[in-house]
């Protein structure tokens, strides 16, 4: 089975990087060592020692001050320079998947600047092109015990789902503060959840509560994800104390075949469309090359027969028209030019 590639995506603070470590030490422990990737810039301390990492290559604080930016526009421009690089970390990638089990990819925590900038983007489509990829959305939680929080993060995960249009799988972090028992049960179960509402709509001394519009918003909104929840895998996780790894690892293995199956086809049409528009753009820029040469466009409409195929072909066809002209006649021509050829006359000659 090919490499899978696991992108890890969270808010800051939903213990994205202790749940990388988390996996990283379970596969250790199992003897299937994963590679490791960390496109985070701006992180000062790492629990793990990354394979490849994007602060060896690019100086987060320096593009800061060279840019005159803020922390997440800096975050964006050292993603940028990454990504130009992208074909070089792809090969080396590429190469070592064949020796490890799994492929790890930490993000930034500001979601927006990996999903939503261009070289997210260019990033997790080249990820896709080489091998299985499954997102995984880490959810922080103990901040989603409230239907509006827990509806904000559903929120998220459905547009990450339709914006990277790869397999996603819900992991629902630090389960041994708070078991997410909840949250899997207003996935599955609307009425559930409706009853979550009416609670906290009647709970007064709740801040969130007694909003009639909230309330009918998030209704509206649970309604419309419930096809949405259908098409994920939800595991609750600790990277306090390594539970649910093993659930995790077996999600993805199930994700790997949803996207050989289902996802596969699509980034295959994708690439090949690209391909074609880039053929195309050749096509184009040649043809205008050509008419500022101004070389005459007839010419690039002979038959096959006539047109020259390579430069040596067109350097024969003008020696043949030298000699034609030296010698009077094409048989003469062809005669020189061709090295078997053999003079009838002088075999005549010789023979009598």
């Amino acid at each position: 089975m090919t490499t899978p590639a696991v992108v890890c995506i969270g808010m800051a603070g939903s213990g994205k990087t202790t749940f990388m470590q988390q996996l990283n030490s379970h596969l250790h422990a199992i003897d299937s060592p994963p590679y490791i990737l960390n496109l985070d810039p701006a992180v000062l301390n790492i629990p793990y020692a990354p394979n490849i990492d994007i602060r060896d290559s690019v100086n987060y604080k320096e593009v800061m001050k060279q840019y005159n930016l803020g922390p997440n526009g800096a975050i964006i421009t050292a993603l940028n320079l990454f990504a130009t690089k992208i074909d070089q970390v792809l090969g080396i990638v590429e190469q070592r998947a064949k020796s490890v089990s799994h492929v790890l990819i930490d993000t930034p925590g500001q979601i927006e600047c990996f999903v939503w900038s261009a070289s997210g983007a260019i990033l997790l489509d080249a990820l896709a092109s080489a091998m299985p990829t499954v997102i995984a959305y880490i959810v922080d939680t103990p901040r989603t015990t409230s239907p509006a929080t827990f509806m904000s993060n559903m929120l998220y995960a459905c547009s990450i789902l339709y914006k990277t249009k790869l397999p996603l799988i819900i992991v629902f972090n630090k389960t041994d503060v708070v078991d997410a028992h909840f949250a899997t049960e207003w996935m599955t179960d609307f009425e559930s959840f409706q009853a979550a509402l009416k609670a906290l709509d009647d709970d007064e001394n709740n801040p969130e509560g007694g909003s009639g519009y909230m309330n009918s918003l998030m209704n509206s909104m649970s309604l419309v994800l419930d096809e949405f929840y259908r098409h994920l895998d939800v595991v609750s996780v600790s990277a306090y104390t390594g539970a649910g790894m093993k659930n995790f690892l077996e999600a993805v293995d199930r994700k790997v075949e949803e996207f050989n199956t289902d996802y596969k086809a699509e980034m295959d049409r994708i690439i090949t469309k690209r391909q074609q528009e880039k053929e195309a753009e050749r096509q184009r820029s040649l043809t205008k090359l050509m008419k500022d040469m101004g070389i005459d466009s007839q010419r690039t409409t002979k038959s096959k027969d006539d047109q020259a195929q390579t430069i040596s072909d067109a350097e024969d066809e003008e020696d043949e028209d030298q000699f034609a002209d030296q010698f009077g006649n094409d048989e003469d021509a062809e005669g020189i030019l061709d090295p078997d050829y053999e003079d009838a006359n002088d075999s005549e000659d010789a023979m009598s």
